[in-house]
């Protein structure tokens, strides 16, 4: 395995509308961000992802850009963009920023055109299609049956030309044309430019939709027709051809509905297209037969066997992206963990798990001082268009108000998009005003003050944890094994690099566990054995052969391999 700086970083994820208000709007801003940046270097990471902070309306929280050069009012101006990245150098981060080219929004210029006329320069832009007949009624009806991520139909009729235009998400997110090459050229500028500006990679949003299957013809059920499209790995080899290889960037894709293979092809080391992904196998565990909203129970042993898949599959092929939340999840101790009686020892054990696979670790905005899904008692303290968009389809469906918001608490991506807790003042610190979203009430518990004030909080042991893995090659590039793969509440597994193995063992539950070492699967020598980190204070003498864990416990041992 080639050793690259993106490979030994981690990653803060910063949500900007919900980080730090500087100017009491109640919005998150990047002088805000600037203020915290010393936090930031404290905790340890190596590279902040910023979410969009470019010129928007909002409909999609940033994710709908309108000017892919220029900064949202709301967030600042070029020149505090500038500072930031100044900052973040001067301390020794990076930047990544988010590329949202899949589609733009509909108030972007090239939109704007483009539904002036059928011969407009910009119409082969986007994606427009006459409708079909409608057998069943009068006229025409949308150009198939592809469904928007954000429910309805996927095709928005525009009156201006009688014709629709693609949206994958909301109608106010046209998707770009990528087979148009004056399109590809115009993101491959802009990506240099940005690049030329200083930045240090990027994360891209929904990557693997650029490629639409020709024709666009009707989906059969459970198949779709913009996912891992024909022409995505052709995209992704010209972008990098053309643009990233003229760098030594970090490039992660946000690709949903992929498996090891597919991964492999985006980010292998010899594909020439990107050096990890996002997945989402995991964040689907919890999910019932009718999709996200049905919110199902998840069993131990089926949560280690797809980690264990793609540590495994992907092993000395590809590069994986560790995280258990981000601005589109629930929050990983509310949803993995216990957030009530248990809530900084399982804080803890999560934290354990995400900073020893094999992979790049992405922490998320608040996850390090152990924020929490939040309940809001009416639909209309919500913002999330998805969230909103569901509940009104839902109760349309002639569904149960109560289950309905049982559904937004377990799942809602509003969970991840509460102000930053900073510390127990009015509206934790985050903003003089009003804030845009309500912040978590439990703020007065849960801060960033009283985390630091606490050598035992969740925040120090996040900090120890990063340490760990700057000093310790194993932690980086260690070869994954599971242990004991079916025992439903222990997850045991070690990491081998040459003569050294980490041990780690974690009880994900609240009760008590016995561990029994299996010695034909880890073979060492005893008296070398160190523990590394502990969520509980651990006798230095115990026999690590057979153990009695504490609810949520976890330890990682260092072993020398026999």
């Amino acid at each position: 395995m080639v050793k690259k700086w993106w490979k030994e970083s981690v990653v803060y994820q910063i949500y900007p509308r919900s980080f730090m208000d500087s100017n009491g709007d109640g919005v998150g801003d990047l002088k805000g961000i600037i203020s915290k940046l010393d936090y930031l270097k404290n905790l340890g990471v190596d590279v902040i992802w910023l979410c969009p902070v470019y010129e928007s309306p909002n409909d999609d929280n940033g994710y709908d850009i309108s000017n892919y050069q220029s900064i949202m009012s709301e967030f600042g101006t070029m020149k505090d963009w500038e500072d930031l990245l100044a900052g973040l150098h001067d301390r020794g981060m990076k930047l990544i920023m988010d590329l949202v080219v899949n589609h733009s929004s509909d108030e972007h210029a090239w939109f704007v055109e483009s539904r002036k006329s059928k011969d407009n320069p910009y119409r082969d832009y986007y994606i427009w299609r006459s409708g079909k007949d409608d057998p069943e009624g009068d006229g025409v009806t949308e150009p198939n049956n592809w469904g928007s991520f954000f429910s309805g139909s996927a095709w928005q009729y525009d009156e201006a030309t009688a014709e629709y235009f693609l949206h994958i998400f909301s109608k106010k997110q046209p998707d770009l044309n990528w087979e148009n090459e004056k399109v590809r050229k115009e993101v491959y500028d802009m990506m240099t430019w940005w690049l030329d500006k200083g930045i240090d990679g990027f994360r891209m949003d929904v990557i693997n939709l650029i490629s639409k299957v020709p024709g666009l013809p009707d989906s059969k059920e459970g198949e779709s027709g913009f996912i891992n499209g024909p022409r995505v790995h052709e995209f992704m080899q010209e972008m990098n051809r053309e643009v990233l290889s003229k760098y030594d960037v970090m490039t992660v894709g946000e690709t949903c509905d992929v498996t090891p293979d597919d991964a492999i092809l985006f980010a292998g080391e010899d594909r020439g297209e990107l050096n990890m992904v996002f997945q989402f196998e995991l964040m689907g565990i919890d999910s019932g037969p009718t999709g996200k909203w049905g919110v199902a129970p998840w069993k131990l042993s089926e949560f280690k066997k797809i980690v264990s898949k793609w540590q495994v599959e992907l092993q000395g092929k590809a590069w994986n992206s560790i995280y258990l939340n981000n601005h589109d999840q629930p929050r990983l101790l509310s949803r993995f963990g216990n957030d009530g009686e248990h809530h900084s020892v399982s804080g803890k054990m999560l934290a354990t798990l995400l900073h020893t696979l094999q992979g790049t670790p992405y922490i998320y905005q608040g996850e390090e001082i152990g924020m929490t899904n939040v309940r809001f008692e009416s639909i209309d303290e919500y913002k999330d268009i998805e969230t909103l968009n569901m509940y009104r389809e839902y109760r349309d469906n002639g569904h149960d108000h109560s289950a309905i918001m049982n559904s937004i608490y377990a799942k809602g991506r509003d969970n991840a998009r509460t102000p930053m807790q900073w510390n127990d003042e009015a509206n934790a610190g985050f903003t003089t005003g009003t804030p845009w979203l309500a912040v978590n009430p439990n703020y007065k518990e849960i801060n960033v003050e009283s985390a630091l004030a606490d050598e035992g909080s969740i925040f120090y042991y996040y900090k120890k944890l990063i340490e760990l893995r700057k000093r310790h090659d194993v932690i980086v590039y260690g070869e994954y094994v599971l242990v004991d793969a079916e025992n439903e509440q222990i997850y045991a597994y070690t990491r081998t690099l040459g003569k050294e193995q980490l041990l780690v063992i974690l009880n994900f539950y609240e009760h008590p566990a016995r561990f029994v070492l299996d010695r034909e699967k880890v073979s060492f020598d005893s008296n070398t054995a160190e523990l590394l980190i502990s969520n509980y204070d651990v006798p230095a003498d115990q026999d690590i052969d057979q153990l009695i864990l504490r609810p949520y416990e976890a330890r990682v041992y260092k072993l020398t391999v026999n």
